[in-house]
């Protein structure tokens, strides 16, 4: 025992009978005892004493506001929009001085002040105001609201993703003041593009219009979106930017900053630490900096008085975030747009479906270049299908068509080239063995499996196919799509021994290559940008992106692709890109022609005559058998809603990485998917929140997970 664990030693005489009037006088004294806790027999502020509360429970039952009293010594801080501590779950018996005590104590905000409550019993006291800075506000809070009604989720979960954890001493300091707003910046390079300079000058003018944008390959896009930001700022508005990843949000931070300098704005990213992030929301919501150029929780930045909200290449999963009620930045940020009343704009090298539907909704006008610049800006595309591999004695030998072998050779010569490969965990699915159309469910048109050399059944709805016939050739017979060779990266390094190789994938990343001659072999997405650009590309192992068991697998391999092919040079410098995959694919065709816009708009047709989303709205609801049956039985779905299933989730092993959302380790799951036509999207996500809540206030039982908008639907 040490020297600080021994006893005192006894206090002089009289120091007891001191110490024994003291405890008595504060015994009798009215201060309150219980002052941080429940404010005992403390005044009420004189006016607006309730104050409304969003407690941090983050359950639907729940999700509501709760109302607090308001005491004089809390009056000037306890003001809408700070962080509040309060007492909650303290049953109605617990009454003292006609103030409720007891229950733990919780985060939340506080909404407004009133001058009386809605509740007839007594109300407890607001513990304390965590600070006076006020984080919500009205705007942040009606957006929030309507991201929670739109994915059946709670105000308190979104609100834990659009405002970041507090950190005192980012909180003091002061944020500097604001430059003034530059000028209208020159069109640049949005001169390719059919009404480009006109979107510049209307917002330069403080309009608010909303475009599609389909950039040109190469190395330009950040620039054009820098402009496209400067010109809201020369309005006196403010603009938000969001991008998939840390690389592509520091090159618009790299060229916003050469446009205008510093100071006009701020980068927000996961890898700030807490205090630097921190403070930068602050200086957006402070009105310090009035652009904000950020990744996925940049959606709901602060921004003041905001003149512009903009994505880029919004097919990217990163886009969709992985806690509940997991919102979709695109969705995030047309919410934004209408709330605000603000300009809006979508860029990709690529087209989503969701892309085109708002083109052809009218909801915002398209930004496409003329077919002089695509020719001008892409690359040379050439295409090796499987029966020329079939044909070719070194791409038996080496798994390498020699195209693509020659092409490598000749690209070595001027600069580096890059080697994508799918990564591990592309699925393969079934596919007409004859024209590789993939092969569907007649009932609700989801992929067809047969796990183990079972019976054929479909992965959606779960009925058997066994009388499948192809709807394109006739064909009765099936295969499996061809999963590309792990090993590429390796007998490419063994056939070019002179030159160095690099890797980049989920592990390690590169953000850039030199132009130097070498191998770049990447997953996609993990691209490294080459000075100078690629002299050649190899798109590998097609069938493996193509041939996945999901609804985007074509969209999204061409997203890919063309992602990919952008890096490389034109064809005037001769940039070239081969990609292994059968030339008459859809996708395959619209890389070689470079039109991501009509792939997504013959995808819109087909799903809309199909009623897949985005024509429809769909939600998964998955969890053990028994809780889904009881939770679909329970819920009062609208009466237009389909439901496709249940079938069987893969069991999770123990040691294989998990997604978000994967069932728990040996256990064994089903999904159901729930289909509505258009117009009934928000009946489905109202039926779905109500069904979980009155599951939540009875016990629960086993968990049941709903997702609005699934990004994975088979």
């Amino acid at each position: 025992m040490s020297r600080n664990d021994e006893r005192p030693e006894e206090p002089a005489g009289g120091a007891p009978e001191q110490l024994a009037l003291i405890r008595e006088t504060v015994r009798k004294a009215k201060v309150p005892k219980a002052k941080p806790r429940t404010w005992r027999g403390a005044p009420l502020a004189k006016e607006l004493p309730v104050a409304r509360v969003l407690v941090d429970k983050g359950v639907l039952h729940l999700d509501k506001y709760f109302d607090y009293a308001v005491t004089e010594e809390l009056d000037a801080v306890a003001q809408p929009g700070v962080r509040v501590r309060v007492r909650f779950g303290a049953g109605s018996h617990n009454v003292r001085d006609g103030r409720r005590e007891g229950g733990g104590m919780i985060d939340g905000f506080l909404i407004e002040r009133r001058a009386e409550s809605d509740y007839a019993g007594p109300l407890a006291a607001l513990a304390y105001v965590v600070s006076p800075e006020p984080v919500l506000s009205p705007e942040l809070l009606a957006l929030s609201r309507a991201i929670a009604d739109r994915y059946a989720g709670s105000l308190a979960d979104v609100l834990q993703l659009a405002v970041p954890p507090r950190n005192g001493p980012a909180e003091k300091k002061a944020s500097p003041e604001p430059l003034p707003p530059p000028g209208a910046p020159a069109p640049g390079t949005w001169g390719r593009y059919a009404h480009g300079p006109a979107f510049l000058r209307e917002l330069a003018a403080g309009g608010a219009p909303r475009a599609v944008w389909n950039a040109l390959p190469g190395p330009h896009w950040p620039e054009e979106l820098a402009r496209a930001v400067v010109a809201t700022l020369a309005s006196g508005r403010g603009a938000l930017v969001v991008l998939p990843d840390g690389r592509s949000a520091a090159r618009v931070d790299a060229a916003l900053t050469a446009l205008v300098g510093k100071g006009h704005h701020t980068l927000l990213t996961a890898d700030a630490g807490p205090q630097k992030r921190y403070g930068q929301w602050l200086a957006a919501r402070r009105g310090s900096v009035r652009a904000v150029i950020g990744t996925r929780a940049a959606m709901f930045a602060p921004v003041t008085d905001l003149g512009l909200v903009a994505v880029w290449d919004d097919g990217d999963s990163s886009h969709s975030d992985d806690h509940a009620p997991f919102p979709h930045v695109r969705e995030v940020l047309e919410l934004r747009a209408q709330h605000s009343r603000c300009g809006f704009l979508l860029g990709a090298t690529s087209c989503t479906v969701e892309a085109a539907q708002l083109v052809e909704s009218q909801w915002a006008v398209p930004l496409r270049p003329g077919r002089e610049h695509v020719r001008a800006a892409a690359p040379l595309i050439r295409t090796v299908g499987d029966e020329e591999v079939a044909r070719d004695g070194a791409a038996r030998a080496a798994r390498l068509p020699s195209l693509a072998w020659q092409t490598v050779r000749d690209g070595l010569r001027s600069g580096p080239v890059l080697v994508q490969v799918p990564r591990r965990g592309y699925v393969p699915s079934l596919a007409c063995e004859r024209c590789r159309t993939p092969a569907r469910c007649g009932h609700c048109a989801g992929p067809l499996e047969a796990a183990d050399q079972r019976e054929l059944h479909c992965g959606w709805c779960g009925r058997d196919a066994a009388g499948w016939r192809c709807g394109e050739c006739g064909s009765v017979r099936l295969r499996a799509q061809v999963v590309g060779a792990r090993r590429t990266a390796e007998e490419l390094g063994r056939a070019f021994p002179a030159v160095p190789v690099r890797t980049s994938g989920r592990d390690h990343v590169l953000e850039s290559v030199p132009a130097a001659p070498a191998l770049v072999v990447s997953t996609p997405g993990a691209e490294p940008v080459a000075e100078g650009g690629y002299a050649a590309a190899l798109l590998l192992d097609g069938w493996a992106m193509l041939g996945r068991p999901d609804l985007r697998a074509g969209e999204e391999a061409l997203r890919r692709w063309i992602s990919a092919s952008a890096l490389v040079r034109g064809q005037a410098e001769g940039g070239t890109v081969v990609v292994v995959a059968e030339p008459s694919l859809r996708p395959v065709q619209a890389l070689v022609r470079w039109d991501p816009v009509g792939h997504a708009q013959r995808e819109l047709a087909e799903r809309a005559e199909l009623g897949f989303p985005p024509v429809s709205r769909m939600a998964a609801v998955s969890g053990r058998p028994e809780a889904i049956a009881a939770f679909l039985a329970a819920a009062e779905l609208p009466a237009d809603a389909e439901v496709l299933g249940p079938v069987p989730l893969p069991v999770a092993e123990p040691g294989r990485p998990r997604r978000p959302g994967d069932p728990p380790v040996g256990e064994v799951w089903e999904r159901a998917l729930l289909r509505v036509p258009p117009g009934s999207g928000a009946a489905l996500a109202t039926a779905l929140k109500a069904a979980q809540a009155a599951r939540l206030a009875r016990g629960g039982g086993d968990p049941v997970r709903i997702r609005i908008d699934p990004p994975d639907i088979g």
